[in-house]
């Protein structure tokens, strides 16, 4: 076993057991042994089934190395996973029956936008602890009507501010923006005009559907206005087909990523495309370019490795997935309550005050605010010979 494993194993098990001991070394309760039931509603068939893949790869790599660490006091993760086929009405049905298994402690929702902001009613009345994956702001906000509902990901906002600054930075004066048409979307387009506008940058826009598997003629038609920079705006498939228009075109000037459309480390059969294209993602999409100088950037590291090793490649959205396990385990251990019965309500005032450096980076949830990833997460990342790396 490496050092920097070894190290960050402990480390986890330090902290995770530490939240522990207060409420287990007075009094000689019996032990709890039984085993953290985490649910996950996720699209492992339909339109949205490539992320939904990653994030179960995801769900499973972390719960074997958390059961495997001894840093859960005694107890072991299960995982409870249905597919909701992409389909909004079938997550609702999936959020319904996983609310009605009093064995759960929480759930995890995947990355469709539609199923999160869809069933917070049903979360809210149930009053059960949910992680989704999904990228828009209404999924976690107001905090008044959706104090059960937690959110992990890149934050429109932050990802627009990000991307204006090296939109700036490149001197670029005219943006053509492919934006999908969903919440997310229609979000990142709002808060992207916004920090243009700040700085003088005119933006023009077209909408594609999230299941449109041609975009060639939005990207031809942002191209006729002469851009100095698209913008991509959407599903990594998406704007991976958007890269590959756009160089069937006349246009000749720079690529920009949202973080919604991270996808694989490896760009496939885009990686001419989107040569020198710039993303706005977390660090841990690269961290073999990191020197591992902290436990947070150790811990990243050897995720990705782990990852990388376990299925081949690695894709940037699986740490959004393993975080979300690591805080429902955290919040489960902290909430005490009866042994063998699930404290919902003790796990959801845990995970509202939550903060750790996640394996996507630095994560703070407070009661004004159930979107827990930092704008700090967020750094630059640069195509280069195929693959994401840090740029500079």
């Amino acid at each position: 076993m490496s050092p920097i494993r070894s190290a960050t194993i402990a480390a986890l098990a330090s902290a995770v057991v530490a939240t522990t001991l207060t409420g287990c070394q007075f009094g000689g309760a019996e032990q709890d042994t039984s085993p953290i039931v985490i649910a996950a509603d996720l699209e492992l068939s339909g339109a949205a089934a490539p992320v939904g893949r990653t994030y179960q790869r995801a769900l499973d790599l972390k719960v074997e190395q958390l059961n495997s660490s001894g840093a859960l006091n005694g107890r072991e993760i299960k995982l409870k996973v249905k597919d909701n086929r992409s389909d909004s009405a079938e997550s609702l049905r999936n959020i319904a029956d996983f609310s009605s298994d009093s064995s759960v402690s929480a759930i995890i929702m995947g990355g469709c936008n539609e199923c999160a902001v869809g069933a917070v009613g049903t979360i809210n009345e149930k009053r059960i602890p949910t992680i989704a994956l999904a990228a828009s702001g209404a999924i976690a906000g107001p905090v008044a009507e959706r104090r059960y509902v937690f959110k992990l990901g890149p934050n429109a906002p932050d990802s627009a501010a990000a991307l204006t600054t090296e939109l700036r930075r490149n001197n670029i004066r005219k943006v053509g923006m492919l934006v999908s048409d969903d919440d997310y979307g229609r979000e990142g387009a709002s808060a992207l005009k916004s920090e243009l506008d700040k700085v003088n940058i005119t933006l023009r826009e077209q909408k594609v559907k999230t299941t449109d598997t041609d975009v060639s003629q939005q990207v031809q038609l942002l191209a006729s206005g002469k851009p100095d920079a698209l913008v991509f705006w959407t599903s990594p498939e998406q704007a991976a087909l958007a890269a590959t228009s756009a160089q069937q075109t006349t246009f000749r000037g720079s690529l920009f990523f949202d973080a919604g459309a991270a996808g694989d480390l490896f760009l496939g059969a885009s990686a001419k495309a989107t040569e020198r294209a710039t993303l706005i993602f977390t660090q841990t999409m690269v961290i073999d370019d990191v020197i591992a100088t902290t436990p947070a950037k150790a811990a990243r590291r050897q995720w990705f490795q782990d990852y990388t090793a376990r299925f081949g490649g690695y894709n940037g959205s699986s740490s959004f997935a393993a975080d979300a396990v690591q805080l429902i385990a955290d919040a489960e251990l902290r909430a005490g309550g009866e042994a063998g019965k699930v404290n919902r309500n003790g796990i959801r005032d845990v995970l509202e005050t939550s903060q750790m450096d996640g394996l996507s980076g630095p994560i703070r949830m407070t009661p004004d605010n159930h979107s827990g990833l930092m704008p700090q997460a967020l750094t630059t990342l640069v195509a280069r010979n195929g693959r994401w790396r840090l740029a500079g």
